[in-house]
Order: C-alpha cells, then sequence, then structure tokens
C-alpha cells in the first residue's frame, strides 16, 4: 500500500510552518516521529525534516509529490505525545511548529554533529587453541619472542572476554605495537563496540529506604492515588526539611512498579548533581541526566538511553521534560516557583504549564513541590484546579530555624560599618568555633554592585546596556552581566578626572574578603556564575563543601535551595532587601521565597539551626512574615495586595519587547503598535460582551533596562482583568502580533518572569 508522510522540514521560517506532503518508498518504513532526509525547494536540496504523521491517503489537490530519500535513525526520535506537545506548544506560545519540534531532540543530532561512540575492542580469535597461540608466541627454542605480546595474551585469557585497546595499554603499557603484531598473526580479531559516554564521576552508592512519617505516607498515598488513576496535578507544599524528595522518590518507585517511567525537574543545575545522587543511590545506573553542563557526546547518549528504554528515571533542568520516555507515569517539578522554569527564549513555554499538557496527553500524574509555592498556583489549589497537599513539618519533628532579623540601620548609627552585623559576626564565632559550618547569602555576584565618583556622580556603566557595571576585584575589571562586557577600573574618574573612586554595594566577592579579614584560619568556596562556569564546578564546589573541606559556603540563588548538609547549623542573609524595591509586582514575593528557602538550609539535622537577616527594612512583611516560617500568612497578605492593585492572578500582563539600533524608529514602533493592539482588545472585548475597562493598561515606553547588548529597547505593555474573555484578548494579541510582525519585534510573553 502506497504511504504518504507529513513533514514539517527542519528550517526555521514562518513561510514554510507547514507540513509537506512526502511519499513514502515501498521499501522503505516510516511512521510518526522519525527524522528523515527530504528534497526540498525547486532545487530539491537534501534537508532534514521531521514526520508528524503518516497516512495512506495522499493530499486532495493532486499534487505530485517527492519521495522521501531516507531515515535518518533506525528508530523514530519523538514519541506520539511529544509530538502533540509540540503542536501545543506551536499553538500556546505561537512560535514555529518546528522550535517546538527541536525541544524534543538534542541539538546536535540535527545536522550529525553528533554521533554514537565506538571503540576498538579485540578478543583472542576463538578458533586457536591456547596452545597454538602460545606456540606462535615462542621461538623455537622455546624462547619469548616478545614480551608485550605475551602480557597482552594472558591479560586476555585471564578476562575471558573482549577487550578495548585502550584498557589494555592501561594494563600493559606501551603495548600497541604489540597489539597490531597479534592483530597481523590472526592471533587476535579487531572489533567495534558502540559505548555510552557517561556524565557520571562515581558509582552510585546504596542506600536504605527510610520509613515514611505519617506526614510523607499521606502525601504518598494521595499522589500514589492519582499514578492509579491515571493523571491529576498535587501541589505538594511541604516546609523545608520536612522530606519531599523522599515522597518523590516512593511515588516514582509506584510509577516503576506498573511498568511505567518518571521524569524530575530541579531549577537549578547546581541541585542537579546531589539530585541525581540521592535517585541514584536509589534507583542505580536506571537513572539519566538531562542538562546543559552535559557535552555533546554525554547529552546525545543520555537522551539515546532514555529513548532505548534503558532508564526509567530522568532527573535534569528545563529540558529534561521532553525526555523521550515511553508509558510516562509521573512528572516531579522540585522548587516549582522557580523562574528558571520559564524558557527566555523562543519557545518561551513555561515548564509548569508544558508539564501539566504533556501529563494530561500521557495520562501521567504531574507533582509540584515546594517550601514557598509561586502564589499563582497556590491560588489555583485553593481554588480546586490543583489538589493541595500539605506537610507542615519537619521530619522526626526537628524544629525550625531560629530566625533574626538584624537592622543595619541601627547597626549603622551604632558605628558598624562592617557588612557583618554585630549578630552575624557572633554567630559565625560560635557556629566556627563548635566546628560546625555556615551558608552565606548574597544575591549579587562580583566585588561591589556599583563604582561611582564621588567628586561629580559619575557611575561607571555599560556602553552597550543602560545599566551600571559591577566591579570584579579580583581581576580589577568592571563587568557588565547582561552582555558580558569587560574593561578595567582606572584610578581617576572618566568625567571629571578625580581620584574620588568609590565601590558601592555587597557582592560575592566582597563577601568572601571581609570573612577572611574576620575570620583568619577558616576556610571559605565561593559558589556563583563566576566559579562554576567550567565543567563538574557545581559538584566540586558542593562535595568539597560537603566533606568539611571548607567552613563557609558564600553564594548566590545557588545555595539558597534544595541543599541539605547536616552540619550546617547558621545561614546569614547578608542582604535580604536586594529584591525587594525593584519594579516587578512579583519582588514582594520573591523576597520571601529566597529569604525562607536560604533559612531552610540551617538546622537540617539534630542540630539547632540559626539564621541572621539583615536588612534595612525589617519591618517589611515580606521579611517579617519569613522570619516566622509563615507561608500561609504571607499568602493571604500578598493575595490582599495583588487583589487590591489587580495584579496577577486577577488579571493578566501582556509585554511586546522590540530591540533595534535606531531609537527614533523603534519609538513610532511601538506607538504604532500600542494603538492597533488597543483597537483590536477593545474590540474582542465588544464582540465578546465584556466591557472595554477590562483593558486597564496599553502603553508605549522605554523598557525599563532601556539598552542591552548595544540595542535600544522599547515595550508595549498591556494590562487587562481576568475574566472569561481573557483567553479571546490573548489569542487575539498573537494574531494582531502575527499580522504585523516586523524585525525589531524581540518577544511577546504573558506574564513574563522579566519585567526589564
Amino acid at each position: 500500500m502506497r504511504m504518504y508522510a507529513s513533514v514539517i522540514v527542519d528550517i526555521a521560517h514562518s513561510n514554510i510552518d507547514k507540513a509537506f506532503s512526502y511519499e513514502v518508498p515501498e521499501d522503505m518504513n516510516v511512521v510518526g516521529g522519525h527524522r528523515v532526509l527530504v528534497p526540498f525547494g525547486a532545487g530539491n536540496r537534501q534537508t532534514e525534516g521531521f514526520v508528524v504523521s503518516v497516512s495512506d491517503k495522499p493530499p486532495q489537490d493532486g499534487t505530485r509529490l517527492k519521495s522521501i530519500i531516507r531515515t535518518l535513525e533506525p528508530y523514530p526520535v519523538l514519541l506520539e505525545d511529544q509530538i502533540k506537545l509540540a503542536k501545543w506548544i506551536h499553538k500556546s506560545y505561537h512560535c514555529l511548529f518546528v522550535d517546538a519540534l527541536r525541544l524534543m531532540i538534542p541539538a546536535q543530532l540535527r545536522g550529525g554533529r553528533v554521533h554514537e561512540k565506538t571503540v576498538r575492542t579485540v578478543e583472542i580469535n576463538k578458533a586457536m587453541t591456547p596452545d597454538e597461540i602460545r606456540a606462535m608466541l615462542l621461538t623455537k627454542s622455546g624462547k619469548v619472542r616478545s614480551r608485550l605480546q605475551s602480557e597482552v595474551i594472558e591479560l586476555l585469557m585471564r578476562v575471558g572476554s573482549e577487550m578495548s585497546t585502550a584498557d589494555i595499554q592501561g594494563f600493559v603499557p606501551g603495548s600497541a605495537g604489540a597489539i597490531k603484531s597479534l592483530i597481523d598473526k590472526g592471533i587476535l580479531t579487531e572489533h567495534g563496540r558502540v559505548v555510552f559516554r557517561s556524565p557520571f564521576r562515581y558509582e552510585a552508592k546504596t542506600e536504605d529506604t527510610p520509613t515514611l512519617t505519617s506526614a510523607q505516607q499521606h502525601a504518598l498515598d494521595t499522589i500514589c492515588g492519582g499514578i492509579e488513576q491515571g493523571g491529576g496535578v498535587f501541589l505538594l507544599h511541604g516546609v523545608t526539611g520536612s522530606g519531599k524528595t523522599e515522597v518523590y522518590m516512593s511515588a516514582i518507585s509506584r510509577a516503576i512498579e506498573d511498568g511505567g517511567s518518571a521524569i524530575v525537574l530541579v531549577p537549578e543545575i547546581s541541585l542537579t548533581p546531589q539530585t541525581v545522587n540521592r535517585f541514584r543511590s536509589r534507583f542505580g545506573d536506571n537513572v539519566a541526566v538531562l542538562h546543559s553542563r552535559l557535552s555533546s557526546g554525554e547529552r546525545y547518549d543520555e537522551w539515546r538511553r532514555i529513548r532505548l528504554g534503558y532508564v526509567k528515571v530522568v532527573v535534569g533542568a528545563r529540558s529534561a521534560l521532553f525526555a523521550p520516555t515511553e508509558n510516562l507515569r509521573a512528572v516531579i517539578i522540585d522548587e516549582e516557583h522557580e523562574p528558571s522554569y520559564q524558557s527566555e527564549i523562543t519557545p518561551r513555554y513555561n515548564s509548569v504549564e508544558a508539564a501539566v499538557k504533556r501529563c494530561a496527553l500521557t495520562g501521567a500524574t504531574l507533582v509540584l513541590g515546594s517550601a514557598t509555592p509561586s502564589l499563582f498556583d497556590y491560588y489555583r489549589a485553593k481554588r480546586g484546579r490543583f489538589t493541595l497537599i500539605e506537610m507542615p513539618e519537619r521530619i522526626s519533628n526537628i524544629p525550625m530555624p531560629r530566625v533574626e532579623i538584624a537592622d543595619m540601620r541601627a547597626e549603622f548609627m551604632n558605628g558598624n560599618t562592617s557588612i557583618f552585623s554585630n549578630a552575624l559576626y557572633d554567630s559565625l564565632n560560635k557556629c566556627l568555633k563548635n566546628g560546625e559550618q555556615a551558608i552565606l547569602f548574597v544575591n549579587r555576584r562580583g566585588y561591589s554592585t556599583f563604582v561611582s565618583c564621588r567628586g561629580c556622580g559619575y557611575v561607571f556603566s555599560c556602553g552597550e546596556c543602560d545599566v551600571s557595571m559591577t566591579y570584579h576585584k579580583s581581576e580589577n575589571l568592571l563587568k557588565c552581566h547582561y552582555c558580558g562586557r569587560s574593561e578595567p577600573l582606572g584610578d581617576v574618574c572618566p568625567q571629571c578626572g578625580k581620584p574620588y573612586i568609590k565601590y558601592f554595594g555587597i557582592g560575592t566577592q566582597q563577601v568572601e574578603e571581609q570573612f577572611a579579614k574576620y575570620f583568619p584560619g577558616y576556610k571559605s568556596l565561593r559558589m556563583d556564575m563566576d566559579t562554576t562556569s567550567v565543567k563538574n564546578a557545581h559538584e566540586n564546589i558542593l562535595g568539597a563543601f560537603e566533606r568539611h573541606e571548607a567552613d563557609v559556603l558564600i553564594g548566590t540563588q545557588m545555595v539558597a535551595k534544595g541543599l541539605d548538609i547536616p552540619n550546617v547549623t547558621l545561614v546569614g542573609v547578608i542582604a535580604a532587601d536586594a529584591m525587594l524595591h525593584i519594579p516587578d509586582f512579583r519582588s514582594c514575593e520573591r523576597t520571601f521565597q529566597l529569604v525562607t528557602q536560604v533559612a531552610g538550609r540551617a538546622g537540617r539535622k539534630e542540630k539547632q539551626g540559626t539564621v541572621i537577616v539583615q536588612t534595612y527594612s525589617p519591618g517589611h512583611p515580606a521579611i517579617q512574615f519569613a522570619s516566622e516560617h509563615d507561608y500561609k500568612g504571607f499568602y493571604e497578605y500578598e493575595i490582599a495586595q495583588r487583589r487590591a492593585a489587580l495584579f496577577p492572578p486577577y488579571s493578566i500582563f501582556i509585554r511586546a519587547l522590540f530591540c533595534s539600533s535606531d531609537e527614533q524608529s523603534l519609538e513610532m514602533i511601538s506607538q504604532r503598535y500600542e494603538e492597533g493592539v488597543r483597537e483590536v482588545i477593545e474590540e474582542v472585548l465588544r464582540t465578546h460582551g465584556g466591557d472595554v475597562r477590562e483593558l486597564l493598561l496599553a502603553l508605549a515606553s522605554p523598557a525599563p533596562v532601556k539598552k542591552r547588548q548595544g540595542l535600544f529597547r522599547y515595550q508595549v505593555l498591556i494590562k487587562t482583568v481576568r475574566t472569561k474573555n481573557t483567553s479571546a484578548v490573548i489569542n487575539a494579541v498573537y494574531d494582531y502580533t502575527d499580522a504585523h510582525r516586523c524585525a525589531e519585534l524581540a518577544a511577546l510573553e504573558v506574564n513574563p518572569t522579566d519585567m526589564f
């Protein structure tokens, strides 16, 4: 029977964002999910593509079809649910279909940039007896012809199986020539064996399965009910140290027992080594890991292990959601409140929403876990959209850490100009003398937030971005954390020529320097973007800290969540105000989450934990509720503030961002877009029986960061009340944008995580 395939060619262009029909040769087996090579365009250029469906019915227009040239892999790289998920992403986030499909595979698979790894192996010729072989290695007088050849043969006889030539040379140094001679004589036969490149540096340590607490058991039973019934979304709200990870692993065990598989997402690559080690201790080699720090070969091989069904558990960052896991029964999103689950590049998908859809397509159960759930997801759980599970106490009734707020205003007035308050200094001193460890959290890398001249007020700013540059003392460089530009810091002001250079603000490097000054003899480690840029850096730093090779870990958000280090009894939040006063409606929520999460790193075992929160706003509700570990109190306060101001979840923001080197034309483009989209929204509201006053705001203006990487940035910010008409309004904005798309449009997002 003649078959026809619908193919999305692997070219990202809006003019060809559709499926093309191709004839399947009779001797070729092609199914949905295969990657294929097809002739495309007037010149029939050989082009890669994705088969999204196969049918025995030809196109109705009677067009003469070209034939598929060949399949690129012997198996379909995409599962049926992945193709459906890509279609949903394509529609929901108004991206190209091919961009959504590309999410599902390793990038290096396209264009044949990565291949299976084959190692050269040899074994003893099975047609020869040991006596025949030994005879060939001896002279007529009975002496050994070649010591190295004899050692190679003896090694292979002991092992009793084939070995790679690299391994043989490890046991018998300098044996490369001997191996070649043995092959030439016919004593050894040569083969090639495909191997998987492993990202794991150590063997997994087996751990006993602990007995669950009553709260953990209740959570597990509730989640397993969803697994057995084939679906459901559960919001697991458990305080730090309540044992959420053990619930995850027990639920996954149940899914595997039923013949299923599971995906676990973590928000930070820094959390991946610790999380993977815990899951490997339970599931052994049945675990694969996916994240951006893997080499191309490692990522490809981990993807292949998953696709070929060799593993049942996938752990990784955001992209692991699209792993080709068959019979998916559970998806876990740990620290679900983290903004890193929102993609900042096309397609600009939200991992939680995409996970909800994938679970709906596969009948899998979704678990969203956090000690500080996103306000929006908690709101949905309270309204019955998700099933809420509470774990309000730590395991074994270990008390929550004692939190003390240090008023830095009073410290300054009392003459303390150090970055350490008296309370933090005394607590650090006590902690270190007791042989315990501490974490110091500061949400800014570098040495100083900005550098200014006290003579004329000049601020050293990036010439490509509309932001101040951060001083990195170890390199004596000013760096832009937006575009990466760096330049040396001179001794005088470039504007007035006076030597009145002053550093303002606090970064991780300065905390590191001050710690060494005030606590000589004790060692610290720094964990930020600067120290974790090389492969395995996260694992090396955390491993050294866990082994108590350092007394203090100084870091940014990387150290604020997920870490479980028993000997840490003190956490110091150096500047709790860092995110509190930025112009974003989520600043209060994110401050509460950060302070609560980093506080939860203290006192995880039997030792009482202490947290010192340094702030210039000690009375702010976010600080107060965090100090009391009171999520519900904070939620009630913040949701009332949102309701009064008509902020999400009671409204939505839509942001269209435009970028260009020509500021004047950019201003005109954004104003024209604002006028057009306002008319469209008002028309849609009238058509659907709504009130035009549901449109609260449509404003064209420069973006808060007006220039970035040499380009000017303007935005149109739209705010509408969330009603039954919201979906129609969003679709209308997307449709208008598609119809008036221009080169200057950089992004269109609903409730963007970054308002800058």
